[in-house]
């Protein structure tokens, strides 16, 4: 095995890699939760300014880190058969979805900030949680329950259609029925956000329908909203135990 092919095994976790390529992504998987742990630190009062040494000198690190295994993954690509050509098929390697994860992991603290102010800094500094998003490439479940997601892609874009016009229909019909007596509901928009409000069941009371017909269509609606979450909910929970069942049957449980 070249090292280029060894180095690409190593950061795959392939079988080929042994016990240097799980410790390598361990190592990485633990780097990710403590750049996550850092990026909430950072917002407790005092302690942000109390530590901002360490975290810029950690920040640094990671970032280094990171980097150094973007730019192997993409030398090491070619040794795969897929990537074998080393310009298209390092482009096709780098627009990967998880490639480009790691690459927005680490895009944040290497822009040109320019002169941008403080705020606006401190703000792009927080999608460093984005980081989080590599926890995908190492856990095997997390890679599963994405399968899932792309094999029910169809149910659950046509519960989301449904939920968006009912969204719709009832907004509407409640701003038709409070418009005139209730100034909270002034509009299909303002209406909009006691739909979401009433479908996701938070139900904040801000908005509140007074009228014996609104009250009548807001009963309907956080019924109606129990059973849409209900069924993408069901749809998720029968796939994911078929794809569990079938993983254990092949012996490849993760």
């Amino acid at each position: 095995m070249t090292h280029r092919a060894r180095v690409h095994a190593i950061l795959e976790a392939t079988d080929e890699a042994g016990i240097t390529g799980r410790l390598v992504n361990i190592g990485l998987l633990v780097l990710i939760f403590a750049n996550v742990l850092a990026v909430v630190i950072e917002t407790v009062a005092g302690v942000g300014e109390r530590h901002a040494a360490a975290l810029s000198s950690f920040e640094t690190i990671s970032v280094t880190v990171f980097s150094v295994e973007y730019l192997l993954r993409l030398w090491s690509c070619t040794a795969d058969p897929r990537y074998a050509h080393p310009v298209s098929g390092r482009l096709r390697c780098a627009l990967r979805p998880l490639v480009l994860i790691d690459l927005i992991a680490i895009l944040p603290a290497l822009l040109p900030f320019g002169r941008l102010d403080l705020r606006t800094l401190r703000s792009l500094r927080l999608l460093r949680i984005l980081r989080l998003l590599k926890l995908t490439r190492h856990s095997r479940s997390l890679q599963t329950f994405g399968a899932i997601l792309r094999s029910k892609a169809p149910e659950l874009g046509s519960t989301l259609f449904v939920m968006l016009l009912l969204l719709v229909m009832s907004s509407s019909m409640m701003y038709f029925l409070e418009r005139d007596d209730n100034p909270a509901f002034s509009s299909i928009p303002a209406a909009m956000w006691w739909g979401i409000a009433t479908f996701t069941t938070v139900g904040y009371g801000d908005i509140t329908p007074i009228t014996p017909g609104g009250r009548l269509l807001g009963g309907v609606a956080a019924i109606l909203g129990i059973a849409m979450f209900a069924i993408p909910a069901g749809v998720l929970g029968a796939a994911f135990s078929a794809e569990m069942e079938k993983r254990r049957r092949q012996g490849d449980e993760p």
